[in-house]
């Protein structure tokens, strides 16, 4: 509730407490110190998706500002004040749209260096992996290849990307890649590697931001390690109400 309504803990207390009474219920609603003391040792179940087909993973990251002093600071000290945000990252069922892995990191921590971490919240097997350039790396083809060996590899790779030196005999699946670009351009690839549905994955963080807010409200890496979490359960929960059915009218 405090997720969906972006509510302060002493607002949820509040509201939880007028449900409970339009119930009729006598339940003992937790006071906000309570709530805050139990988001920071909260264990959550793993990210379950409702589809049985074979994940075809999504991967890409935005950012999230911190809360901090307010427009209040500015007002009394006369001085802008300081912005500071933590980085989501987020991966998402390309099938159902719903949220399979989510992580907090820092702000100056590299995608592809939690490629592994992300990989690693996720029981189902993966058929493919599809990210954005900032994942055209090594360790994300390694970290990929050591969970999921079968797994597809769909990152455009950098306009200066060379070959490897096998490529001649026993190319890799960056140097397809590669090939493809050079033979039918990079909008060719895109079309006929399945890229575009990359766009899903935007449309996820997009919904996210909409629904939840572009801020974190926690204070500490724990809550708002655990707000998150909470908040990819409440999307998810959205999209099982219903979701959109796509067609494709030519």
């Amino acid at each position: 509730m405090r997720a969906v309504f972006s509510l302060a803990l002493r607002q949820t207390e509040g509201l939880i407490g007028s449900v409970l009474a339009l119930l009729g219920l006598t339940l003992t609603v937790p006071d906000h110190s309570t709530m805050c003391r139990r988001s920071r040792t909260l264990e959550l179940p793993p990210l379950r998706r409702s589809g049985t087909e074979p994940l075809h993973l999504l991967v890409d990251s935005t950012g999230l500002k911190l809360g901090g002093a307010g427009e209040w600071l500015v007002e009394k000290h006369g001085t802008s004040r300081r912005r500071s945000w933590r980085k989501l990252h987020i991966g998402i069922d390309a099938g159902t749209g719903e949220i399979v892995a989510i992580e907090l990191t820092g702000k100056d921590v590299d995608d592809a260096a939690r490629t592994g971490d992300v990989l690693d919240k996720i029981t189902d097997p993966v058929a493919s992996f599809t990210a954005d350039g900032a994942y055209d790396q090594d360790r994300v083809y390694q970290a990929i290849a050591e969970r999921h060996p079968d797994a597809a590899v769909i990152v455009p790779p950098r306009s200066s990307a060379a070959l490897s030196a096998s490529a001649g005999t026993a190319p890799a699946r960056r140097d397809q890649h590669i090939q493809e670009i050079a033979g039918h351009g990079r909008m060719g690839w895109r079309k006929s590697s399945g890229y575009n549905v990359r766009a899903k994955v935007e449309a996820a963080i997009g919904r996210y931001k909409r629904v939840i807010g572009d801020a974190l409200r926690s204070r500490t890496d724990e809550t708002e390690a655990t707000e998150v979490a909470i908040a990819a359960r409440v999307l998810n929960q959205m999209l099982g109400f219903g979701r959109p059915n796509h067609v494709r009218i030519v």
